[in-house]
């Protein structure tokens, strides 16, 4: 089927399939190329299932969109992988990225994989000395209470704190294990997550 007034070097093409290209000269000399068009758009990250708190992290990227993806998470773009799904993440900020092979671009999302440590060491060498939750940042409607083992609340954190240094009422608690809750949202849904960790000395 021809393409009307598709005369010209440039063409455009609406609908994806296969055509035939017909170069002529003047002098009745034609030359055939068959070309295959395919329809493809950017990707539209349409959901992020995050599964974190636990000690294999992971990340599916759910997108929508005629297109040919392949998928990144990464603090910085990097290697592209075919499956949507990541796991065994650290804790802390990742950027998805979905990049369309046929060309049509790449779209990103930022995104936060909480995470708590394990144990922090408050010595005042600079390094542990507080404990908080990794990735609070972008959660920044999450509520974070730490209790002592008999359920006594000894702080509570918001997000733009810098953690808990193992004191209460400015003295030093005990080297032992503690008990925090977090509450916050998560595409859309309350969670609510119980744990614990140790102060080292």
């Amino acid at each position: 089927v021809l393409i009307p007034n598709a005369t010209q070097y440039s063409l455009a093409v609406s609908q994806s399939g296969d055509y035939s290209v017909v170069v002529s000269t003047p002098a009745g000399c034609s030359e055939t190329r068959p070309i295959k068009v395919t329809a493809s758009v950017i990707a539209t990250i349409e959901q992020i299932n995050i599964v974190d708190l636990t000690d294999n992290n992971t990340v599916e990227v759910i997108v929508s969109g005629n297109g040919n993806y392949v998928y990144s998470i990464e603090s910085n773009v990097g290697t592209y992988q075919t499956s949507n799904y990541f796991q065994n993440l650290d804790m802390g900020f990742y950027t998805v990225y979905v990049k369309d092979l046929n060309g049509c671009g790449i779209a990103k999302e930022d995104i936060s994989v909480l995470g708590a440590p394990k144990f922090f060491t408050p010595n005042g060498d600079g390094f542990n000395d507080t404990w908080n939750v990794i990735g609070f940042g972008i959660n920044s409607n999450a509520k974070l209470s730490i209790f002592d083992q008999y359920g006594k609340l000894i702080k509570q954190i918001s997000s733009d704190e810098t953690g808990w240094d193992g004191t209460f009422n400015n003295q030093m608690l005990p080297a032992t294990d503690y008990w925090f809750t977090i509450q916050y949202s998560e595409n859309m849904i309350e969670k609510l997550f119980k744990a614990h960790f140790s102060l080292k000395r």
